[in-house]
């Protein structure tokens, strides 16, 4: 019979690297909740035309979405990223605004696997809805960078730009075409095709054949009509008072059409690999209507798990936690006693594991000294005659009998002593 494994570009999150990416959810809810933010959890997949509107010049429509047509013949898609999923969710709910949500979860792409670069990869991210207060991309940006810093994480950049509003967005759009025109020739081939689509998305090539030509780019700065440039100004201003640090660059449009104003990415400059970017984000005032809702303000930000953990590798921060348990029965009289001893110890808040099987002593201490556990608890026949269990650390403490009726107690004392 022929055996299955994973299908490319995706695995299985096995303990204790499990254990990680849950304290890494947890940790970035802790953060993001003070801020008034709620969880959301959109589905996994939409209407393909929710996510048409990330712009048909990006290699996520064009080259890596999973679509198909469900048993309904509607065309389905599994979602790239989730703030068009969130977008959805503002127009057919209504909530009350500023509408500030966070999520955690899988996305999906079909693109080549590499490192810290998977086919399905989980996100964490905030989408906050209804304000065009320039303190508010403040805040977004700000909350990620705390994030970053509750990781233990210090070799993380910040950059950031502005794409001005729509109409200065179509201006300095028509000048990059201009140019890049002008250029086509010192342009790679798939630079050539996005640059028919979308001039912007050629700023966003890592190819390096590209990079001379976009070096002499114009930029958006001389294109920003003055409201666009104040609020930047603005941002800046907050993010100097927080005292954030950025760096300023006028060639970061992001990866997605739905961008304006404030966009801003995170790098790790602890990372060697050809990509080093462990969040971004920014605004997307016009994405709310597009969906059919109404004119609605939103800035958000995504953080990859796989290669933020990576980073956290990368400077031997944010280790996976102990999952351990704290004590492991051992009962060679059947294991009813071990079921009863466990109940008890669990339901107050005792982490415990137990033998099975029936197996001898020697089998059962084996499989308590795998366990990682502090201290094993053995009944034996003369035990449950007695009313009494043995206690034994693990380590080089000595073993001792205690009274059934005192076990509990007497466990969390042992414990409070070996540290555990």
């Amino acid at each position: 019979m022929s055996s299955f494994a994973s299908s490319p570009g995706t695995r299985d999150i096995l303990s204790p690297d499990s254990s990680r990416w849950r304290q890494f959810q947890s940790s970035f809810a802790e953060v993001v909740e003070r801020a008034g933010y709620q969880y959301i959890i959109p589905p996994m997949f939409e209407e393909l035309g929710v996510f048409l509107r990330l712009g048909d010049s990006t290699e996520v429509v064009t080259k890596e979405m999973y679509d198909f047509e469900d048993k309904g013949g509607r065309r389905i898609a599994l979602r790239p990223e989730q703030t068009a999923s969130v977008c959805r969710a503002f127009v057919e709910h209504r909530p009350t605004t500023p509408w500030k949500v966070w999520y955690a979860g899988p996305n999906f792409r079909y693109e080549k696997p590499q490192q810290g670069r998977y086919r399905q990869f989980d996100q964490v991210g905030i989408e906050a809805l209804g304000v065009d207060d320039p303190m508010l991309d403040a805040e977004v940006i700000s909350l990620a960078s705390n994030f970053y810093q509750k990781l233990g994480l210090q070799q993380v950049q910040l950059f950031i730009n502005t794409l001005g509003d729509e109409g200065d967005r179509d201006k300095y759009t028509e000048a990059l075409r201009q140019y890049f025109t002008t250029n086509a020739a010192l342009l790679s081939a798939d630079s050539l095709i996005t640059l028919e689509k979308n001039p912007l998305r050629v700023l966003d090539s890592k190819r390096t054949e590209d990079q001379k030509v976009i070096s002499g780019a114009p930029t958006i700065r001389d294109y920003l009509s003055d409201g666009a440039a104040e609020h930047f100004r603005s941002v800046l201003a907050a993010l100097d008072a927080m005292n954030i640090k950025y760096i300023l660059s006028d060639r970061l449009v992001r990866g997605l059409d739905y961008y304006r104003r404030t966009t801003f990415e995170f790098v790790s400059t602890a990372l060697t690999a050809a990509h080093t970017a462990i969040g971004g984000g920014g605004r997307y005032d016009g994405l709310v209507e597009q969906l059919g809702g109404p004119a609605t303000a939103g800035i958000g930000f995504a953080i990859g798990l796989d290669r933020t953990l990576l980073a956290c590798d990368a400077e031997n921060v944010f280790a996976a936690p102990n999952t351990d348990v704290s004590v492991f029965v051992v009962d060679t009289t059947g294991g009813i006693h071990a079921a009863e001893l466990c109940l008890l110890l669990r339901s107050n808040g005792v982490s415990v594991d137990r033998g099975f099987d029936n197996r001898s002593m020697k089998a059962q201490m084996k499989a308590a000294d795998r366990s990682g556990a502090a201290i094993a608890v053995i009944i034996g026949s003369d035990e449950v005659e007695q009313g009494t269990v043995v206690i034994r650390p693990m380590g080089d403490g000595l073993q001792f009998t205690c009274p059934r009726s005192n076990v509990l107690e007497t466990i969390r004392l042992e414990l409070q002593k070996l540290g555990s």
